[in-house]
């Protein structure tokens, strides 16, 4: 008879790093499907919040919707450069579902 045995845990989690970041930056995905929190953040609604937001654009970067370089952000094919952009405005298209998530 055969079984089959499921993880009490992720079996892929998406890695959570602290690190420094200038003011103001709570978070970011990166291209290597990690999330860089601010080490200085010590609410956990906060937290939580930025981990949730974070996930999203890792989910959208996953599905070819995102992709970034220093110079640019690319939304589904659209090329945004950086000059022109308030990265953190939640009315970007690749904003509006992050901020929703937390």
């Amino acid at each position: 008879m055969a079984f089959k045995l499921t993880a009490p845990f992720d079996t892929n989690p998406t890695p959570i790093v602290n690190m420094p970041f200038e003011e103001g930056v709570l978070g970011r995905a990166d291209k290597r499907g990690n999330i860089l929190i601010n080490k200085d953040m010590t609410t956990p609604e906060q937290i939580d919040d930025t981990i949730n937001h974070e996930n999203v654009h890792i989910g959208q970067m996953k599905a070819g919707e995102l992709d970034y370089d220093d110079k640019a952000v690319y939304w589904k094919g659209k090329k945004y450069l950086r000059t022109q952009l308030d990265e953190s405005n939640k009315k970007l298209p690749w904003e509006k579902p992050a901020y929703k998530a937390g």
